[in-house]
């Protein structure tokens, strides 16, 4: 194996210790290269070929603030929870459909439809398609399917289509 796969191979192992140092053994921390690759690309955003012992100085300073700085990926606290409102109001998103919730809502009704599932609605018989059957049906809002719609801290509200503007 050449020096520069070894090289990288070992770096690759080093960066992935489990630092036992911590008061919480159960859920030790995995150190990655994020951290070197994020103050790397900082030295090449402001590193000038004509800086002063001065500006590298005060650079080096920066890059280790930016090393001691503790990353927090996700709380270990913390458990997702419902968001419920008692006033019916949409507090995740906008208070309409996205148009990725429709697409997804009119395909998954699609499918059922054609599949055998009875229409929620009664269709004339200018509507020839599920798909168009699925399309009426979201647009008189009597399909029973909620929404989930998600935080990045992974609390939820699941919102009933009816709400929906």
């Amino acid at each position: 194996m050449p020096d520069s796969e070894s090289d990288a191979k070992n770096k690759k192992i080093e960066n992935t210790e489990v630092d036992t140092n911590k008061n919480d053994s159960s859920k030790p921390d995995v150190i990655d290269d994020s951290l070197d690759k994020a103050i790397e690309t900082y030295k090449k955003i402001f590193e000038k070929d004509d800086m002063s012992d001065k500006e590298r100085e005060e650079l080096a300073n920066v890059c280790k603030t930016i090393e001691a700085r503790k990353v927090i990926i996700a709380s270990p606290d913390h458990e997702p929870t419902e968001i419920k409102n008692s006033t019916s109001t949409i507090t995740t998103g906008p208070p309409t459909l996205t148009r990725f919730e429709k697409a997804r809502i009119m395909g998954s009704r699609a499918l059922q439809l054609s599949l055998g599932a009875p229409p929620f609605i009664d269709f004339s018989k200018n509507i020839s398609t599920s798909l168009e059957i699925a399309m009426e049906e979201l647009h008189q809002k009597v399909i029973p399917i909620v929404i989930r719609r998600t935080l990045p801290n992974g609390d939820y509200q699941n919102i009933p289509i009816d709400e929906f503007q």
